[in-house]
């Protein structure tokens, strides 16, 4: 068992024989066409008849709710951009237009099976494609096996155990299986349709002890099925635990007739000393990976001479760029249920893990709109960058309805705010973008909650005045002329001229509103506007003094700052 290391080149994307040879049977069931086995895909797209997507070349899209009459119309759109397959829920409407359609468009139809939720698939395909999108050795291996393909590694154990294998991590969430699933029990097909153990095994797992006993052992664990007429739990389970030293990263389940032999069970155990060199390389990568785009990203937001390299690593060259935001205002609320969002969350080790996981679902809703959108948590920002589909003017508002399709998706967990920053033409625009990103994420956090998606042009007066105000706290401003002279005049007399002054222009000079709003009668606030014009020496007729006032008031506040 060796590693080999050479110089870090970047590995060749799954292709659809790949994917169907992973995938196939349990998932995906190849309907029409013959893929090519050398075809790389260039990304998962996820079909949207309102909202056409950009398609990389290879691109398998995934044909959620197309109707059947749109189908071949569907297959003739995909053929010209150059698409590798669609993939439709079976039963899949295969008619002599759909079979016709497909040859022309050279579009390998599949089938989804019934009960596999689309999200899961959508998971597994881009667990494939992760492959191919970390910087590693061309012949890095472990154990004979790419390094980090659990796919041919569950492959591997199954030949070695002559029995269907999945490998599951610690919440037994399946990571990855072999082929030959159908031989296995209903309850196995059920676990890798859902890519999760149903909860009710989970239950009987637990109450038997199984888990426990797992964890504890490094030897593999025998489980009978459950005894009972017509329960798809039919076979026998041996399973192993996946360690690191003393901490247990998951799991080698394999459905067999009966118990295994010396040699078998000996193999078994070794194969989970693979397993867990490959999960740490899994895990190693997805660090590298996150640092790598974080580092471009980054570099592509700032400027400068490096930006457009950048741009061109992470694929976001030549085409405009809608550019989004992403912070969290407030923490978990199970987590810090009496957080105020004004304190500093600077160093709370809840916020950040929020700001990761948000970070993490905005990074996989972008990728299922757009396979070579971009998103990476830089400081306490996730940005996000969304390639625009030529001819497109309206990218502003398409960003705001990601940003609110991905707002209901992450629910009220934790208070996130999303802002939009302006259209990016060209990469050299990318800086000004952000800018304008930054801008509004702080009028944002600083509403408290109230509005949870903004653009620039949305916030522009209150992003002005919170320019203003930093302004005139690093020059250490003080309010002067009328206003300075009021509040010292209500400090000392302990009357209420600056806010009838601030009632007064916030009504537009109307005398009643204004009363209403500071609860006097009007005859009262006339005789308190009297005293503003005589204490402040302020004449409120001029329209300059007004403006100035109004200023003051709002940059440096009513009490001096």
């Amino acid at each position: 068992m060796a590693t080999t290391m050479s110089t870090p080149a970047v590995r060749p994307r799954a292709s659809l024989g790949r994917v169907l040879d992973d995938l196939g049977a349990s998932l995906l069931d190849l309907v029409h066409g013959v893929p090519e086995r050398d075809l790389d895909i260039g990304g998962v797209v996820i079909h949207d008849p309102a909202d056409q997507p950009v398609l990389p070349p290879g691109a398998l899209v995934l044909g959620v709710g197309v109707a059947a009459e749109d189908v071949a119309d569907l297959l003739g759109s995909l053929g010209e951009q150059d698409a590798a397959g669609l993939v439709l829920r079976a039963p899949v409407p295969v008619t002599d237009e759909v079979r016709a359609a497909a040859d022309r468009a050279g579009v390998a139809v599949l089938g989804l099976s019934r009960g596999a939720p689309w999200a899961h698939l959508a998971a597994m395909l881009r667990s494939l494609l992760a492959e191919g999108d970390v910087a590693v050795a061309d012949s890095e291996s472990l154990g004979g096996l790419p390094s980090g393909d659990l796919f041919a590694v569950a492959n591997a154990v199954a030949a070695l155990l002559d029995a269907p294998v999945t490998i599951e991590d610690r919440s037994s969430r399946v990571l990855a299986f072999s082929g030959r699933q159908d031989e296995a029990d209903p309850s196995r097909v059920e676990t890798i349709l859902g890519r999760q153990v149903p909860e009710r095994y989970s239950r009987i797992l637990q109450e038997r002890g199984v888990f426990r006993e797992l964890h504890r052992s490094d030897r593999p664990v025998y489980i009978e099925p459950v005894n009972e007429a017509g329960d798809p739990f039919s076979m026998p389970r041996v399973a192993v635990a996946v360690r690191a030293g003393e901490e247990v990263l998951g799991s080698i389940w394999a459905a067999v007739r009966g118990p295994l032999s010396a040699e078998r069970t000996e193999a078994l155990c070794d194969a989970a000393k693979l397993v867990a060199l490959h999960l740490l390389r899994v895990r190693a990568g997805a660090d590298v990976q996150r640092r790598l785009r974080t580092d471009l990203l980054s570099q592509a937001l700032e400027g400068g001479p490096g930006a457009r390299e950048a741009a061109e690593r992470l694929g976001l060259t030549g085409q405009s760029l809608m550019v989004l935001g992403v912070s969290v205002v407030r923490p978990s609320v199970e987590a810090a249920p009496d957080a105020d969002p004004a304190v500093d969350l600077e160093g709370d080790p809840v916020v950040a893990h929020d700001r990761q996981r948000v970070g993490d679902a905005f990074a996989m809703h972008l990728s299922a709109l757009h396979p070579r959108s971009a998103s990476a948590l830089v400081g306490d920002v996730t940005y996000g960058l969304v390639p625009l589909p030529r001819g497109v003017a309206d990218g502003e508002d398409r960003a705001v309805r990601i940003a609110r399709d991905f707002l209901e998706r992450v629910g009220d967990r934790a208070t996130v705010v999303v802002a939009i920053g302006p259209v990016a033409a060209e990469v050299g625009a990318l800086p000004d973008a952000r800018a304008g990103v930054d801008r509004t994420l702080r009028v944002l956090r600083e509403g408290r909650g109230e509005r949870r998606v903004a653009r620039l042009a949305d916030v522009q007066v209150e992003a002005l005045m919170t320019d203003l105000r930093d302004m005139v706290a690093a020059r250490g401003d003080r309010p002067t002329g009328s206003l300075a002279r009021l509040i010292d005049y209500d400090r000392v007399h302990q009357s209420q001229l600056v806010q009838t002054l601030e009632a007064w222009l916030d009504a537009f000079g109307d005398v009643v509103a204004a009363a209403a709003t500071v609860y006097v009668h009007p005859n009262t606030f006339r005789y308190r506007l009297r005293r503003v014009a005589e204490v402040g020496e302020l004449d409120l007729t001029d329209p300059d003094a007004r403006f100035v006032a109004m200023l003051q008031l709002r940059v440096l506040g009513a009490d001096g700052g």
